[in-house]
């Protein structure tokens, strides 16, 4: 037990001393936070958002734009808009001509009935798919509101909704819209990060493993170590490095999202469960002693690194499948049957069923029926591991094949 701690030790400090650990472990929330802090600081701020406009997305038009009142509402134009950004014309006929004389870039109409339908009309001689279909969404939907507030900046500015709403829904939670982007993108995020955090958990084990075989320091441990004792160390230290990672992206992850409403108008539905993260953990666990294992499987019959890389894109293939249908499968149909067995299959259950979890409304059964054959196909494979982690197995320099490394596994070599 003295052995395997000291192994354990050795693994965490090892890892805690690469700068790179540390970059990639903190560099990546904090990344993440200030682009969706910069968003939404410009989502609230329209002169903010026209000069992020001009800087990234290059020379915008700069014509001034017309408008037609013929609700008689526009009565002053907010001094945070350039003085000549828009100008007035009597009728929409006289807006036109200027428009086809090149005199604006365009012009809106504000119907008299504005008031009782919010609808305003928005004329372009060209076609401009960064405007948007959103007439408010713009410098003059900020006009607008400021009228509507009656002048008064501040109230127009919180028209844009409260600054914080509490959300107590008694009905069950309502199905993510199919046709909205934003459905597709938040499965395939969550499935990409818990594939990379297994996957990168895992694949330090065998990177560690490859190397201390090329470097003969295997020889060495072996020589103060069982090879049982090295193989629990390695990846218990490892998983609690990774459980930290996991933790901190995880935790981003889901305050992100779940504040990404007031930052990208997601859909109320789009939001993360309560529960995600707790079973985030529960998969990552579970998912990261199933390819840790394998791993080290692989590195304990593979000489070399290059060697092991031959065959490590066959176990990572039922954890690569769900990244394909990330986008597809589980955006269109999460509760469809290969969403559910994907999740429920343990070597994909620990990204699939995130996807699914991340969009809600899984049976309350299925998450930890999938826990529970992934624990169960966890204690199989690394007891099948174990069984290759002997010092012929360890000190031995053959080429390994995928059909080498499964009979390996089977216990039939």
């Amino acid at each position: 037990m003295n052995k395997t701690l000291t192994v354990l030790k050795n693994e965490i400090v090892t890892l805690l001393s690469r700068p790179s650990f540390w970059l990639t472990t903190f560099g990546l929330p904090i990344v993440a936070a200030l682009v969706f802090g910069v968003i939404g600081r410009l989502n609230r701020n329209t002169v903010a958002a026209e000069t992020f406009s001009q800087v990234f997305l290059g020379p915008q038009e700069t014509r001034p734009e017309g408008y037609v009142d013929e609700s008689g509402l526009i009565r002053q134009i907010p001094e945070s808009v350039p003085p000549g950004a828009f100008l007035p014309f009597p009728d929409e006929e006289a807006a036109r001509r200027a428009l086809e004389a090149g005199e604006i870039a365009a012009y809106y109409v504000v119907p008299a009935d504005y008031i009782k339908r919010g609808e305003i009309r928005s004329i372009r001689p060209d076609f401009n798919p960064l405007a948007g279909d959103r007439a408010d969404a713009g410098l003059f939907g900020w006009v607008i509101r400021v009228n509507l507030a009656e002048g008064d900046a501040v109230l127009a500015n919180l028209a844009d909704g409260p600054l914080e709403v509490e959300e107590i829904s008694l009905a069950p939670a309502p199905a993510p819209d199919a046709d909205n982007p934003m459905t597709m993108w938040v499965p395939y995020t969550v499935t990409l990060l818990y594939y990379m955090l297994i996957i990168g958990s895992a694949s330090l084990l065998l990177s560690g493993i490859s190397k201390e075989k090329e470097n003969r320091i295997m020889e060495v441990l072996l020589t103060s170590v069982t090879p049982r004792q090295l193989l629990t160390g390695k990846i218990i230290g490892l998983g609690a490095v990774g459980l930290l990672q996991t933790l901190l992206w995880g935790g981003t992850t889901y305050v992100l999202l779940n504040l990404s409403g007031r930052t990208f108008n997601l859909p109320s539905e789009i939001r993360l469960p309560p529960d995600f993260l707790a079973w985030g953990l529960v998969f990552f666990l579970l998912g990261y002693a199933v390819y840790a294992a394998l791993m080290a499987g692989l590195g304990a019959l593979a000489p070399n690194l290059r060697e092991a890389s031959q065959v490590t894109f066959v176990i990572l293939l039922p954890l690569i499948v769900p990244l394909f249908f990330s986008n597809t499968v589980f955006a269109e149909a999460p509760h469809g049957a290969l969403a559910t067995g994907l999740s429920l299959f343990p070597l994909s259950a620990p990204v699939a069923m995130m996807a699914r979890l991340s969009l809600g409304g899984v049976a309350w059964w299925q998450p930890p029926l999938a826990a529970l054959l992934l624990a169960a196909t966890a204690v199989l494979i690394v007891r099948a591991v174990a069984g290759m982690f002997r010092a012929q197995t360890l000190l031995s320099g053959q080429p390994v094949k995928v059909k080498t490394y499964l009979r390996a596994l089977m216990g039939k070599m």
